[in-house]
């Protein structure tokens, strides 16, 4: 199936009339690969099952993008944000993107903490990036790139958090002995 994608239509203030089943099923027009979320869930499981892909990234990349969905549902100023927030879930490339993309091992966040703040970040910039700029209506990759940027930042203070937290806990332990 060709034509103007569903985000492209939205952003032109086109009306759609597409099922969440289509847009699940990927009986839509889009980028080979990225219109199935189906198939796309399919090798979540893989990647998961595998021990590739890290659930937590793709789950908080899902709790990202839901919670920026539905603060846009509320406010509603334009067809994007109107957009139904589960739909935004399953078009695009969000999906392909947080499966495949987002974590690549040597990328992504390496903390388990790192990993869900990672996946929340990349899910909220992801929506950002769709709603807030209509010439670009795809944000996945900006969004992960964005985040790849900022991975080793995350992990920084994850390992600095942690090891103040055991400093704590040891000088505490010193003090209760003495």
């Amino acid at each position: 199936m060709s034509g103007e994608t569903i985000l492209g239509s939205l952003a032109a203030g086109q009306q759609i009339n597409y099922s969440i089943i289509d847009m699940f099923t990927g009986s839509i027009p889009g980028s080979i690969a990225e219109t199935s979320t189906l198939w796309i869930l399919v090798g979540a499981i893989i990647l998961i099952a595998t021990g590739i892909g890290s659930w937590r990234i793709m789950v908080g990349g899902i709790i990202g993008a839901s919670i920026m969905g539905i603060l846009f549902n509320l406010w509603g100023a334009n067809p994007l944000m109107s957009f139904n927030w589960v739909s935004h879930l399953i078009v695009g490339g969000f999906a392909f993107g947080i499966v495949f993309m987002a974590t690549d091992p040597v990328s992504a966040a390496q903390t388990q903490k790192g990993k869900w703040i990672y996946g929340i970040l990349v899910g909220v910039f992801c929506i950002m990036i769709r709603v807030f700029n209509p010439a670009y209506p795809e944000g996945v990759m900006l969004a992960i790139l964005l985040m790849n940027v900022f991975a080793p930042t995350i992990d920084h203070y994850i390992y600095n958090s942690n090891i103040n937290k055991r400093k704590k806990r040891w000088e505490s332990a010193q003090i209760k002995t003495a």
